[in-house]
């Protein structure tokens, strides 16, 4: 790997400082999407390393616009290319999907939306250093670190960092409402209520397992007026995951926080190399790079069921009328979150457990989709991606209930009929 000079600490905050918050009219719009991969025939039964190497060898072939990648264990993520509107990203990544879904059914395979495996314990298939490094720096923490690599599925947005003005559009606005706004759609799209198939107690398993990984690289900076200065803090303080080598071994000393690499210049020298790869070992739930990254959005169900809350989020982001109604309802939220960073505050926490069941929550999401509904058309939605989400609002949004709900009826109504099948034998 290419080696740079080794750069003074004030260098590389300037660094952070420049190019977490690209600051202009919002104009694209970005989405990254996580596929637990399964047989196509028997979901329950895991799918082998070799079939899964044969698939991305395979996959990789194809002539596609997003970029395909494989998680630890085995996910399957496509991410688009930032595009100049809601419509011409959608309509890329379901080109994409085209391709994809047909390719992997003629190999015996298919992919499931669910925030959190429902079937299988976590099991890792990758064994890069970047991982082989995360799972030992992880294993500290306890077993969410590796459901969280091995187990796990999301639909992250990507809207733009806004004006460098204060106003509905401006960044540190965007900053504030992606953090209050987020616990509304962990909970309107909550997907992952089970686990090896038993209820975990919470409709968005996935949310809870970021709340117990390390805190210094999972939880939400400090808020402040200066979101840039908070960001660069962040970062420099965060423990370091893993040292890249040429030898294949990428563990870290335990605790070296970067900005004590750069004082002590031990093992190495870092550089700003060092410090851009380190940015992408860190989760908050969102995370500025140069864009934002909306990071709390369980996968979801269905051919396009990824469209839904990729098209509720950027009309929330880029709509300016939206923006602002928005950012009025999430406000009072700060309230019941406290002063605690996402998501370990009260309000992240009764997104994971309740849900829309929470009667803050839905009041909020009602609001929040209603907006929404109003700005898509505004932003150039076509009627079959407005159509998809007001058939979500009435069938989740509108009744207090999410996604999760209908895994947690199905199991309940499963178990129900073994129970009767028992007692009329």
């Amino acid at each position: 790997m290419p080696v740079r000079p080794a750069v003074s600490e004030a260098e590389l905050e300037a660094h952070l400082r420049g190019i977490c918050f690209k600051t202009g009219p919002p104009r694209r719009i970005g989405v990254e999407i996580e596929w637990l991969v399964h047989d196509a025939r028997n979901p329950r039964c895991p799918v082998e390393p070799a079939r899964l190497k044969s698939a991305a060898t395979a996959l990789r072939a194809l002539p596609l616009a997003s970029l395909l990648t494989f998680e630890p264990g085995g996910q399957l993520e496509l991410s688009s290319l930032p595009a100049t509107s809601l419509t011409d990203c959608i309509e890329a990544v379901t080109a994409d999907l085209a391709q994809v879904r047909p390719a992997m059914l003629a190999m015996g395979l298919s992919l499931a939306g669910h925030g959190h495996n429902p079937w299988h314990p976590p099991r890792r298939v990758l064994t890069d250093p970047r991982y082989n490094a995360m799972e030992a720096y992880f294993d500290r923490w306890g077993s969410a670190g590796r459901s969280m690599m091995c187990a796990t599925a999301s639909v992250q947005v990507c809207v733009d960092a806004g004006h460098e003005e204060p106003g509905p559009l401006g960044h540190s606005r965007r900053w504030l409402l992606a953090h209050l706004l987020g616990a509304v759609l962990a909970a309107a799209f909550a997907n992952s209520p089970i686990s090896e198939a038993c209820p975990t107690g919470y409709r968005t398993t996935r949310q809870v397992i970021w709340s117990q990984l390390d805190p210094a690289r999972t939880l939400a900076p400090p808020p402040g007026p200066d979101p840039r200065t908070a960001w660069a803090r962040y970062v420099l303080d965060a423990p370091v995951m893993c040292i890249r080598s040429e030898d294949g071994h990428w563990d870290a000393p335990e605790g070296l926080t970067f900005r004590e690499w750069i004082r002590t210049g031990v093992p190495r020298p870092p550089t700003q190399e060092d410090l851009d790869y380190h940015v992408t070992t860190l989760f908050p739930p969102v995370r500025p790079r140069g864009h934002l990254e909306l990071r709390m959005i369980d996968a979801q169900s269905g051919d396009a069921g990824w469209i839904v809350p990729l098209a509720v989020t950027a009309a929330l982001f880029d709509d300016p009328e939206a923006t602002e109604r928005a950012y009025r309802i999430v406000k009072p939220l700060a309230e019941t979150a406290g002063s605690r960073p996402a998501p370990r505050n009260p309000l992240w926490r009764h997104a994971a457990r309740a849900a829309l069941t929470d009667p803050e929550l839905h009041t909020a999401a009602v609001a929040c989709f209603a907006a929404a509904q109003e700005a898509l058309p505004r932003l150039g939605a076509s009627p079959e991606v407005c159509a998809a989400v007001a058939e979500f609002t009435e069938r989740y949004v509108a009744r207090g209930r999410c996604p999760a709900d209908d895994h947690l009826d199905a199991l309940y109504a499963a178990e129900g009929d073994l129970i009767v099948g028992k007692d009329s034998q």
